[in-house]
């Protein structure tokens, strides 16, 4: 794990953003999550230099895809190629910048079952015979998305395998009155059978000591749920379920089961990697097996807290598993749950907005603006439509296009290059100094990112206002100053207005780069501020 800023060396930054599962389209409350704070980490990342791989894929072996596809009438395979297509369209129309969107095809659960096999052969994973829920009447066993009980750590309504509450397992039959999540007035019995386990226990003092280290950048949710897991035994991990959806067990004792999807998320990650280092162009990664250790990745996960134990335990235990064969990753940044009018975010009670809508009314920098700043880091925080529209436009759309206006009205004078003082050039050092440390993943905020923007759009907009009540030689200065700080500020705003970035790289007013150069100069030439686009609008269209 690195110490210093991220920046500060070349080493390969592998961002995993959690694959989807594709029972259903990306909504906004998805979005507002790890998938924005992934690429506004990427973007940042690039600006400085930085070699980035950032990668997703589908989680198409989830229980929830079969869950959905018995309620939609289609198969699980249909739904989540619906699905898959669906969710690279709305990446896109956010600006999520993947260097790949991986396939869940034959190399993907080739590469999955590799992984584990050599676990199997390396005798890291355990028969154990253990009880299931399952419906009296079919005998099908409730798993994961299939279930639904009381958590026994919290006693609040909780899935199988995780609650979201809390965070803690509910492996095998642990939850306390459970149901079917198909048919919730079906009868409820336990079934014994023999899985495949992971068992977890052997690898607590290392987990534990790996944590010992990493608390200072944990988010407290998180840091909270590491300390309580850890301080107790820990429960076997199922590595084998008997389920009719996933991909097939080809060990034995366990004919007939499929692979629990979650173990997937590991061998998926480093597919959908190794994806998208064949599509950068970049030399320093591209093609390259970045999981392997001699590469020195910095491996960033972005994640909802409330799969921080799989993430956060069970992948990497199983990565400890392979005995130093893969890279650990160094960072996990989680979020909480982002909420709907004050509301949980449902999919099954139609409780969801998603981007099309919202691009109808505001515009893609002005959505991902109200996202990074509303966007839930250490708190469940609230998206409103109304808040959206009345937010983007106060605090960003109408005082940026205020001050490009009045920076377009005001005269260069006879030369368009123009003085710049040394008190300009230290207050646009603290303000990038401010940028980098709201992106650094040690102390990694994009709301404080997108607050600065909104703070120094004030700042600046008053500036520009004075400019009017100058003349001559001090008008000169005091808008070479001006045009420096505007500089900087869409700089720091870039990994977050990207359509604004990508306007003022083509015009010429920003080189596309983070660097201190960006605040050293003693003069400057005069450049056209970028306005923002309205609704449905980007730059050029």
């Amino acid at each position: 794990m690195t110490t210093g800023p991220s920046t500060g060396d070349s080493r390969p930054a592998v961002i995993i953003d959690t694959s989807p599962t594709p029972n259903g389209d990306l909504h906004i409350g998805h979005l507002a999550g790890p998938f924005m704070s992934a690429d506004i980490h990427a973007r940042y990342l690039r600006a400085r230099g930085r070699p980035v791989v950032f990668s997703t894929g589908t989680d198409d072996s989830q229980t929830y895809v079969m869950a959905g596809a018995r309620r939609s009438g289609t198969t699980p395979e249909e739904l989540a190629a619906v699905n898959h297509a669906a969710i690279g369209r709305t990446l896109r129309a956010a600006g999520i910048s993947v260097d790949g969107y991986a396939p869940y095809d034959d190399a993907y659960r080739a590469n999955a079952l590799r992984f584990v096999t050599d676990l199997y052969e390396a005798g890291r994973l355990e028969l154990r015979t253990v009880s299931f829920p399952c419906d009296a009447r079919t005998g099908e066993v409730l798993v994961e998305g299939l279930v639904g009980g009381y958590c026994p750590v919290c006693v609040t309504e909780s899935r199988g395998g995780v609650c979201e509450m809390c965070g803690h397992p509910n492996n095998f039959d642990e939850l306390l009155d459970p149901w079917s999540t198909l048919d919730p007035a079906a009868p409820v019995s336990v079934l014994e059978t023999q899985v495949l386990v992971l068992p977890m226990e052997q690898y607590r003092k290392r987990l534990t000591s790996f944590y010992q280290t990493r608390e200072s950048w944990l988010r407290p949710r998180t840091l909270k749920f590491l300390r309580e897991a850890l301080a107790r035994p820990l429960p076997d991990f199922p590595v084998t379920y008997p389920v009719a959806h996933g991909l097939p067990s080809p060990f034995p004792g366990t004919e007939g089961q499929r692979l629990n999807a979650w173990v997937e998320g590991i061998p998926a990650a480093m597919f959908c990697t190794d994806h998208a280092a064949q599509r950068v162009t970049d030399p320093r990664v591209a093609g390259k097996e970045l999981w392997d250790p001699g590469h020195e990745p910095e491996i960033i996960y972005f994640i909802g807290s409330d799969i921080v134990y799989f993430w956060g335990l069970t992948h990497l235990a199983l990565l400890m598993a392979h005995d130093g064969r893969y890279a650990l990753p160094d960072y996990i940044v989680s979020n909480e749950f982002y909420e709907l009018e004050d509301d949980k975010f449902s999919t099954t009670r139609g409780h969801v907005v998603y981007i099309d809508e919202v691009l109808g009314l505001v515009s893609r920098d002005a959505l991902r603006f109200h996202l990074a700043l509303t966007g839930p880091e250490n708190q469940r925080t609230n998206f409103s439509r109304d808040g959206l529209v009345k937010v983007t436009s106060d605090r960003l759309v109408r005082p940026w296009n205020r001050l490009a206006t009045a920076l377009a009205a005001a005269p260069a004078g006879t030369s368009t290059t123009l003085p710049v003082s040394a008190a300009a050039r230290g207050r646009a050092r603290a303000v990038r100094e401010r940028f980098l440390d709201a992106y650094e993943i040690q102390s990694y905020s994009p709301s404080a990112a997108a607050d600065l923007v909104a703070a120094q759009l004030d700042r600046l907009g008053r500036a520009a206002a004075r400019l009017r009540e100058l003349t001559g030689p001090a008008q000169a200065e005091a808008l070479g100053e001006l045009l420096l700080e505007v500089r900087v500020l869409i700089a720091g705003a870039s990994p977050i207005l990207i359509d604004l970035a990508e306007e003022a790289r083509r015009t010429g007013a920003w080189d596309g780069t983070l660097d201190e150069a960006l605040t050293e100069a003693g003069e400057i030439t005069a450049f056209p501020v970028p306005f923002l686009t309205d609704a449905g609008e980007r730059p050029g269209e």
